[in-house]
């Protein structure tokens, strides 16, 4: 039986890119922001544990826990060695889907050095008790390397089939690699709970191709969901100069950077003179001037009443969290709250009560719980 995720209506192909709107502010009365930890350094993911408790990566240091409202004081042990430079670090956490059976989380981070670095994938297992991962193994390395800490991707999500989709940048200053079919940068790439390669990837026994590549024509991918309630993949990018894209992700597609691309080089120089091109996805939005978006999150809770099935987006440059309205795959409406803090915002999870989870990416980074006022 093919997957759920290759499985899916072709959207994106007949879908012009939409420019970004006109944003709605929600007043700050309409909701309630609780700090629920401070202290982290740039705190880059959450995972939400069975027993209450929350995993937090830290991108400069380490894996902390925090448990009946507070912190720990010390991360959790046998975190895998991380090349801490630029964009790099310890990035993703993210539960095994049987996580309540076998205490299986997966972290994303940068290996290496500064002449040879990798988006990596280690799993593990969490012993509570132990404060500690035990059995951890390197799962996946990007290929090849590349001697420059910006744009590792490192965002990953778990299918409905087992399968996970892993997002990885382009390396800054290898964006023609993003073309490439041989190399890793610039793709998403789909992979077993072990690692290994599924037999229905779109470029399994293809000459020239790497059988993990799931999508390519990626810029700097920092979030990717799957919408239980359309049964679609969401990703956003970060643009150059303008041009920051969400998309929907289909097995086999072409994404288009940098052959197409809705921003500047950050010279002001025009990377290329096209904005489509055949055979090449439209995005379904662009926003510019960019906002940098960073975590992304669906909303299927019940909290936030008319929120179901909207895409909730953290962002660095405009400080604030967006709201983008979706209706039948397609963006109708876009609204920001949390601005009035003015702190960069990295990553944005739904609890299991529906409630929102941000992470500023701060030095002095926080978990702000934000709530609708009743």
């Amino acid at each position: 039986m093919r997957p759920i995720v290759l499985a899916l209506p072709v959207f994106a192909a007949v879908l012009a890119a939409a420019p970004a709107q006109a944003v709605e502010i929600i007043d700050p009365s309409r909701y309630q922001v609780t700090e629920i930890a401070a202290g982290l350094d740039h705190p880059w993911s959450i995972a939400f544990l069975p027993d209450g408790s929350m995993l937090v990566t830290e991108r400069n240091a380490g894996l902390r826990v925090i448990r009946d409202g507070a912190l720990l004081p010390d991360p959790v042990a046998n975190v895998p060695p991380t090349f801490v430079s630029g964009q790099g670090g310890l990035l993703d956490v993210v539960l095994h889907p049987d996580f309540a059976q076998n205490q299986t989380i997966y972290l994303t981070y940068s290996s290496g050095d500064d002449s040879a670095s990798a988006t990596t994938v280690a799993r593990a297992r969490y012993d509570a008790a132990a404060h500690a991962l035990l059995d951890v193994a390197v799962i996946f390395s990007a290929y090849p390397t590349k001697d420059t800490p910006q744009h590792y991707g490192g965002r990953m999500v778990f299918l409905p089939d087992g399968t996970f989709v892993l997002t990885l940048g382009d390396g800054f200053n290898f964006r023609e690699q993003a073309q490439k079919l041989d190399s890793d940068l610039g793709k998403f790439v789909r992979l077993n709970a072990d690692g290994s390669i599924p037999a229905d990837n779109p470029f399994v026994g293809r000459e020239g191709a790497r059988g993990e590549i799931f999508t390519y024509g990626h810029r700097n991918p920092q979030a990717i969901v799957f919408n239980p309630l359309d049964g679609r993949i969401y990703a956003h990018e970060h643009g150059p100069q303008g041009g920051d894209e969400i998309n929907l992700i289909e097995g086999g597609r072409n994404y288009g950077w940098p052959a197409i691309t809705y921003g500047l080089d950050y010279s002001g120089a025009i990377i290329t003179p096209y904005t489509e091109l055949p055979g090449m996805e439209q995005p379904l939005y662009v926003w510019t001037p960019s906002i940098a978006p960073a975590g992304m999150s669906v909303y299927t809770g019940d909290l936030f009443a008319g929120w179901k099935g909207d895409l909730i987006v953290a962002a660095l440059v405009s400080t604030d969290l967006r709201r983008i309205d979706m209706e039948g795959g397609k963006v109708v409406g876009e609204y920001s709250l949390l601005a009035e803090r003015e702190e960069r915002l990295r990553d944005v999870r739904m609890a299991p009560d529906g409630a929102l989870y941000v992470l500023t990416d701060e030095d002095d980074g926080k978990v702000l719980r934000v709530t609708p006022v009743e």
